[in-house]
């Protein structure tokens, strides 16, 4: 499946407040899933992703292990590598840009995201035992909206804030261009400006360079 997310930096609780609102009154039929917590651990990719594949086909079916194998074959910029904790359950992920921007924070990316048998902690130690080293810890809070074959989440972040994300999954790459068209029309529907990737990126680096001080807090930084 193809990832197709854009997200859109709100900042304060008035704001994700009045969005909520838009949303309600826009789409009335819209389905509001439980809200919940998450924790999402970043480690650091190599351009070898065979450390990660040895140790995500430890704890993955077999027709899971060959979908990975398979997207790690057609790997051709950067991947983002990730485990993540939400309702108790532990997902294990991988995320490979397919447009110019990056893995972590792209618009356009392929995603394999599956539960394992296993704590966060647990799943954490098998990737350091297999030389792959934290990149940094987040924290958020999750809302999310189901409008159909568009989902749209309002997080409350430590470090960023209140963040939403609109995104909506296929399975054609080829379509990733009229997807990421279609989010920002209702984007401007809603009043939601897009997160430039620029300064995404540079309140990503921040991020990473202090997450100690702001993973499992409230604590919210600015980056123009």
């Amino acid at each position: 499946m193809y990832e197709i997310e854009i997200k859109s930096l709100l900042g304060n609780k008035e704001r994700a407040d009045e969005l909520k609102r838009r949303l309600v009154q826009l789409f009335p039929a819209l389905k509001i899933l439980p809200s919940h917590k998450q924790l999402n651990h970043y480690f650091n990719p190599s351009a070898d992703l065979s450390a990660f594949q040895k140790v995500a086909a430890s704890l993955l079916p077999q027709e899971k292990q060959q979908k990975l194998a398979d997207i790690i074959k057609g790997v051709r910029g950067g991947v983002s590598i990730r485990t993540r904790e939400a309702d108790g359950i532990v997902f294990i992920i991988l995320k490979a840009s397919i447009g110019d921007d990056t893995s972590a924070n792209g618009v356009s990316r392929i995603e394999f995201e599956e539960p394992v048998s296993c704590t966060l902690s647990e799943l954490d130690k098998k990737l350091l035992d297999a030389g792959i080293t934290y990149q940094a810890k987040w924290s958020r809070e999750r809302e999310h909206y189901d409008l159909g074959v568009i989902h749209v989440t309002i997080d409350k972040n430590a470090g960023y804030g209140y963040l939403a994300e609109f995104e909506k999954m296929i399975d054609d790459g080829g379509e990733a261009e009229y997807a990421k068209q279609e989010l920002k029309a209702l984007m401007a529907e809603l009043k939601c400006q897009e997160l430039d990737q620029a300064r995404l990126e540079r309140m990503f680096k921040f991020y990473n360079e202090h997450w100690e001080e702001y993973y499992g807090t409230e604590k919210v930084f600015v980056i123009e």
